[in-house]
């Protein structure tokens, strides 16, 4: 059987050249841009269809500004020369969509009644939602750092002050400066990380 595999230019792009990138050049990304990556990232399979994700593209310094005070020192040059920070965040009641999104069968109730389910269900599909959003920005030619160094409660308490969203981790999109992009690190061998079985 054969597959119908990506030709290496676009395997490069999307893995094998991509760099976690920590500093951008002065380049703006359109909101047309911010549509259309939202527009494949939202392919992304999640449980129950429940995309639980929820982002916030920050492009203005004063958006910004309310982000700056939430972060490690060091990561606070890497927000200001992106064109755009995405806060990926979670739903904490995504399943009141579930009876329109998945119209398979009543699976509402099942959140309803199981909060540890519901809030492990927004953690693990939001991140991988989010990783697709990374992918889908590289798709698109933008390049991408991702970060994890803030204080969620203070994110949280400065955007979604209502506490129905939590923050999950953050995203700087532009074009990269070459002065922010490191030499790749090492990657654990197969037999060190996988396994067949």
């Amino acid at each position: 059987m054969s597959f119908n595999v990506l030709n290496d230019a676009a395997l490069n792009q999307l893995f094998r050249d991509a760099r976690t990138v920590h500093a951008f050049k002065d380049t703006p990304v359109s909101d047309a841009v911010i549509h259309q990556l939202y527009d494949l990232l939202k392919w992304c399979p999640t449980a129950f269809n429940a995309q639980p994700a929820r982002y916030v593209f920050l492009k203005t310094a004063e958006a910004k500004a309310k982000l700056i005070p939430a972060l490690m020192p060091g990561n606070v040059p890497q927000v200001q020369s992106a064109a755009v920070t995405v806060i990926v965040a979670q739903d904490t009641r995504f399943h009141e969509h579930l009876p329109t999104q998945f119209p398979g069968y009543d699976a509402k109730p099942l959140f309803d009644a199981n909060p540890a389910m519901t809030e492990a269900t927004a953690a693990r599909n939001s991140s991988m939602q989010g990783a697709y959003l990374i992918l889908a920005a590289r798709a698109l030619g933008l390049d991408v750092g991702a970060m994890s160094g803030f204080n969620p409660q203070a994110v949280n308490e400065a955007f979604f002050a209502d506490g129905r969203f939590k923050a999950n981790f953050l995203i700087n999109l532009g074009v990269a400066d070459p002065a922010g992009v490191h030499p790749r690190g090492p990657r654990l061998a197969f037999d060190e990380a996988a396994q067949i079985l």
